[in-house]
């Protein structure tokens, strides 16, 4: 089982990033997949998830900005962050936990600033 998480970057408050999260060894459709992020000195956040059925579910902090989504056939679960804020800058990992055991991506730098 192997999760690579990408689309990072630099990006102005209010600009758009898309991350992407390509899994192996498993289908994501046969199970929960989040997008996790970890600010400098701050405990992790769960930023959003999606469930077997295609359910979705956000945190407070980025809900109605963030959207999560995926791609069957890729095997690939997206992020989709608008509006980005400063303080939405962190590491996003995207994590599943695959027969009983939690898989993590190696994560994405993403920064907000001017």
């Amino acid at each position: 089982v192997q999760l690579q998480a990408s689309g990072g970057g630099l990006v102005q408050p209010g600009g758009s990033l898309r991350l992407s999260c390509v899994a192996s060894g498993f289908a994501v459709s046969n199970y929960v997949v989040s997008w996790v992020r970890q600010a400098p000195g701050k405990e992790r956040e769960l930023v959003a998830t999606v469930s077997r059925t295609g359910s979705t579910d956000y945190s407070s902090s980025v809900k109605g900005r963030f959207t999560i989504s995926r791609e069957i056939d890729k095997n690939t679960v997206y992020l989709q962050m608008n509006s980005l804020k400063p303080e939405d800058t962190a590491v996003y990992y995207c994590n599943s936990q695959v027969r009983f055991v939690p898989y993590w991506g190696q994560g994405t730098q993403v920064t907000v600033s001017s």
